[in-house]
C-alpha cells in the first residue's frame, strides 16, 4: 500500500510515518520508481509505535524493543540485557503515574458531568 493509505488506515500524519522511517522503526520497501510500499503488517506495527510513544516511551527505547514484537499484539523477549529491563522497568512506573493521573482526572470529568446532569434535572 502506499503511504496515503497507510496514514489513513492508522490515523498517523505522513509526517510521522516518514519520521518513523527516518528513525528506525519502521521500513517500508521501495518500488523501482523510488515510492514507499508499506506491507500490511506495518499497520499493526504503527499502531504499537503510536501507542509505545502514547505512554510516554522514548523512539529510542522503542527502537530497542521492536525486534521483540514479532507478532501483532504479541511481544517475545528472547533476549534482554540488564539496561533495557532498568530502562523498561524506569518506562513501566512512569506509565504507572500517568495512568494515576489519567484515572484521576476521569473521575473528576465523571464527577463534573455527575453534577451536571443533577443540575440540569433540577431545572
Amino acid at each position: 500500500m502506499k503511504i496515503g493509505e497507510i496514514a489513513r488506515r492508522t490515523d498517523t500524519p505522513i509526517r510521522l510515518l516518514r519520521y518513523y522511517e527516518e528513525q528506525g522503526l519502521i521500513e517500508p520497501d521501495r518500488m523501482p520508481n523510488g515510492y514507499r510500499e508499506y506491507d500490511e503488517h506495518l499497520v499493526d506495527r504503527v499502531h504499537q509505535i503510536r501507542g509505545l510513544l502514547d505512554v510516554g516511551l522514548p523512539t529510542r527505547v522503542i527502537r530497542q524493543i521492536l525486534p521483540c514484537l514479532n507478532e501483532p499484539q504479541t511481544i517475545h523477549m528472547p533476549y534482554i540485557t540488564p539496561d533495557m529491563v532498568e530502562t523498561l522497568e524506569h518506562e513501566r512506573d512512569r506509565m504507572a503515574e500517568k495512568i494515576r493521573y489519567l484515572i484521576r482526572n476521569h473521575d473528576a470529568i465523571n464527577a463534573y458531568l455527575d453534577a451536571t446532569e443533577r443540575h440540569a434535572s433540577e431545572e
